[in-house]
Protein backbone atom coordinates (compact mmCIF):
# COMPACT_ATOMS: atom_id res chain seq x y z
CA UNK A 1 0.00 0.00 0.00
CA UNK A 2 1.28 3.28 -0.81
CA UNK A 3 0.07 6.58 -0.79
CA UNK A 4 0.87 9.70 -4.02
CA UNK A 5 -0.33 12.60 -5.20
CA UNK A 6 -3.76 12.30 -6.93
CA UNK A 7 -4.12 12.16 -10.91
CA UNK A 8 -6.59 13.05 -13.24
CA UNK A 9 -8.38 9.63 -13.34
CA UNK A 10 -8.05 8.98 -9.97
CA UNK A 11 -11.34 10.52 -8.28
CA UNK A 12 -13.53 8.67 -11.00
CA UNK A 13 -11.42 5.55 -9.96
CA UNK A 14 -12.44 6.10 -6.24
CA UNK A 15 -16.38 6.15 -7.37
CA UNK A 16 -16.41 2.37 -6.97
CA UNK A 17 -15.43 2.99 -3.13
CA UNK A 18 -17.87 1.84 -0.62
CA UNK A 19 -17.05 4.87 1.39
CA UNK A 20 -20.75 4.54 3.79
CA UNK A 21 -20.06 3.28 7.45
CA UNK A 22 -22.56 1.77 10.03
CA UNK A 23 -23.26 3.85 12.86
CA UNK A 24 -23.44 2.30 16.24
CA UNK A 25 -22.76 4.44 18.78
CA UNK A 26 -22.92 8.47 19.47
CA UNK A 27 -21.16 10.66 21.76
CA UNK A 28 -22.67 12.92 23.54
CA UNK A 29 -21.70 16.20 25.95
CA UNK A 30 -20.12 16.97 27.69
CA UNK A 31 -17.44 16.69 25.66
CA UNK A 32 -14.49 16.79 28.71
CA UNK A 33 -12.43 13.97 30.02
CA UNK A 34 -12.75 10.23 28.52
CA UNK A 35 -16.00 11.71 26.46
CA UNK A 36 -15.60 9.12 23.89
CA UNK A 37 -16.06 6.35 26.58
CA UNK A 38 -19.67 7.63 27.15
CA UNK A 39 -20.64 7.75 23.86
CA UNK A 40 -23.97 5.22 23.67
CA UNK A 41 -25.33 2.17 21.94
CA UNK A 42 -28.32 3.02 19.23
CA UNK A 43 -30.49 1.27 16.54
CA UNK A 44 -27.37 0.63 13.61
CA UNK A 45 -27.93 3.01 10.25
CA UNK A 46 -25.61 2.93 7.37
CA UNK A 47 -24.54 6.73 6.98
CA UNK A 48 -23.34 8.15 3.36
CA UNK A 49 -22.26 11.78 2.82
CA UNK A 50 -22.07 10.96 -0.75
CA UNK A 51 -19.16 10.91 -3.23
CA UNK A 52 -19.24 13.26 -6.49
CA UNK A 53 -15.70 13.04 -8.45
CA UNK A 54 -15.62 16.50 -9.66
CA UNK A 55 -15.60 17.83 -6.18
CA UNK A 56 -12.13 16.44 -5.59
CA UNK A 57 -11.14 17.29 -9.00
CA UNK A 58 -10.17 21.20 -7.89
CA UNK A 59 -7.79 20.23 -5.40
CA UNK A 60 -5.65 17.80 -8.19
CA UNK A 61 -3.35 21.36 -9.60
CA UNK A 62 -4.63 24.10 -7.15
CA UNK A 63 -1.49 25.53 -5.00
CA UNK A 64 -3.53 25.70 -1.93
CA UNK A 65 -4.90 22.89 -1.95
CA UNK A 66 -4.14 19.06 -1.73
CA UNK A 67 -5.36 15.71 -2.50
CA UNK A 68 -3.83 12.67 -1.89
CA UNK A 69 -4.53 8.38 -2.81
CA UNK A 70 -4.16 5.72 -1.33
CA UNK A 71 -3.40 2.71 -3.63
CA UNK A 72 -4.48 -0.89 -2.52
CA UNK A 73 -4.32 -3.61 -5.23
CA UNK A 74 -3.27 -0.93 -8.15
CA UNK A 75 -6.21 1.24 -7.67
CA UNK A 76 -7.07 3.92 -4.96
CA UNK A 77 -8.78 2.87 -2.16
CA UNK A 78 -8.90 6.34 0.11
CA UNK A 79 -7.94 9.63 -0.23
CA UNK A 80 -7.69 12.67 1.76
CA UNK A 81 -8.46 16.10 0.37
CA UNK A 82 -6.97 19.31 2.02
CA UNK A 83 -7.29 23.18 1.68
CA UNK A 84 -5.81 26.19 3.49
CA UNK A 85 -7.92 27.49 5.78
CA UNK A 86 -9.19 31.23 6.84
CA UNK A 87 -6.82 31.01 9.99
CA UNK A 88 -3.87 29.33 8.28
CA UNK A 89 -4.39 25.57 9.32
CA UNK A 90 -4.52 22.94 6.68
CA UNK A 91 -7.77 21.63 6.84
CA UNK A 92 -9.44 17.86 5.54
CA UNK A 93 -11.74 18.40 4.05
CA UNK A 94 -12.47 15.27 3.36
CA UNK A 95 -10.91 11.81 4.51
CA UNK A 96 -11.89 8.40 3.54
CA UNK A 97 -11.50 4.90 2.97
CA UNK A 98 -13.23 1.68 1.03
CA UNK A 99 -15.24 -0.13 3.65
CA UNK A 100 -13.09 -3.06 2.62
CA UNK A 101 -9.69 -1.30 3.39
CA UNK A 102 -10.20 0.04 6.34
CA UNK A 103 -8.38 -1.46 9.94
CA UNK A 104 -4.65 -1.66 6.77
CA UNK A 105 -3.18 1.56 7.99
CA UNK A 106 -4.65 3.33 4.87
CA UNK A 107 -6.02 6.35 6.80
CA UNK A 108 -3.37 6.59 9.13
CA UNK A 109 -0.82 6.81 5.89
CA UNK A 110 -3.24 9.65 4.28
CA UNK A 111 -2.98 11.55 7.54
CA UNK A 112 0.86 11.45 7.86
CA UNK A 113 1.24 12.88 4.21
CA UNK A 114 -1.58 15.34 5.16
CA UNK A 115 1.00 16.85 8.31
CA UNK A 116 3.54 16.50 5.82
CA UNK A 117 1.71 18.87 3.27
CA UNK A 118 0.95 21.06 5.97
CA UNK A 119 4.84 21.16 7.26
CA UNK A 120 6.34 21.86 3.94
CA UNK A 121 3.25 24.50 3.42
CA UNK A 122 4.66 26.20 7.20
CA UNK A 123 1.36 26.40 8.21
CA UNK A 124 0.79 25.45 12.37
CA UNK A 125 -1.39 22.46 12.01
CA UNK A 126 -4.18 20.38 10.80
CA UNK A 127 -8.03 20.70 11.62
CA UNK A 128 -11.10 19.03 10.38
CA UNK A 129 -14.45 18.65 11.17
CA UNK A 130 -16.59 15.29 12.23
CA UNK A 131 -20.09 14.12 13.92
CA UNK A 132 -20.95 13.10 17.15
CA UNK A 133 -22.17 9.91 14.78
CA UNK A 134 -19.05 8.84 13.75
CA UNK A 135 -17.50 7.83 16.90
CA UNK A 136 -14.65 5.43 15.19
CA UNK A 137 -13.71 8.52 12.99
CA UNK A 138 -13.31 10.30 16.49
CA UNK A 139 -11.36 7.70 17.94
CA UNK A 140 -9.05 7.28 15.15
CA UNK A 141 -8.40 11.76 15.43
CA UNK A 142 -7.59 11.14 18.91
CA UNK A 143 -4.85 8.57 18.34
CA UNK A 144 -3.24 10.65 15.39
CA UNK A 145 -2.79 13.42 18.30
CA UNK A 146 -5.26 15.14 17.29
CA UNK A 147 -7.26 17.28 19.74
CA UNK A 148 -11.12 17.99 20.67
CA UNK A 149 -11.28 22.11 20.08
CA UNK A 150 -14.91 22.63 20.29
CA UNK A 151 -18.54 21.67 19.10
CA UNK A 152 -21.45 23.21 17.41
CA UNK A 153 -25.02 21.57 18.42
CA UNK A 154 -26.62 23.99 15.41
CA UNK A 155 -24.18 23.05 12.35
CA UNK A 156 -26.65 20.86 10.75
CA UNK A 157 -29.86 21.98 11.39
CA UNK A 158 -30.35 23.84 7.81
CA UNK A 159 -29.46 20.32 6.47
CA UNK A 160 -31.33 18.32 8.24
CA UNK A 161 -33.97 19.68 10.51
CA UNK A 162 -33.91 18.08 14.17
CA UNK A 163 -31.38 16.43 13.91
CA UNK A 164 -29.14 14.65 16.62
CA UNK A 165 -25.41 15.42 14.77
CA UNK A 166 -23.15 17.78 16.71
CA UNK A 167 -20.17 18.90 14.84
CA UNK A 168 -17.13 18.16 16.14
CA UNK A 169 -13.84 20.40 15.69
CA UNK A 170 -11.00 18.81 16.08
CA UNK A 171 -6.83 19.87 15.82
CA UNK A 172 -3.33 18.82 15.41
CA UNK A 173 -0.73 21.21 16.26
CA UNK A 174 2.69 20.27 14.23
Amino acid sequence: MKVRAATREDPRALAVCDFSFLVTREAAPPFEGDWLARAHPVEPYAKSYGFDPADLEASIEATDKALFVVIGDETPVGYIALSIGWNNFAVIDDLAIDVEWRGTGAAQRLMQHAADWAREKGLPGLRLETQTNNVAACRFYLRQGFALGGFDRHLYEGLSPGTRETALFFYRFL
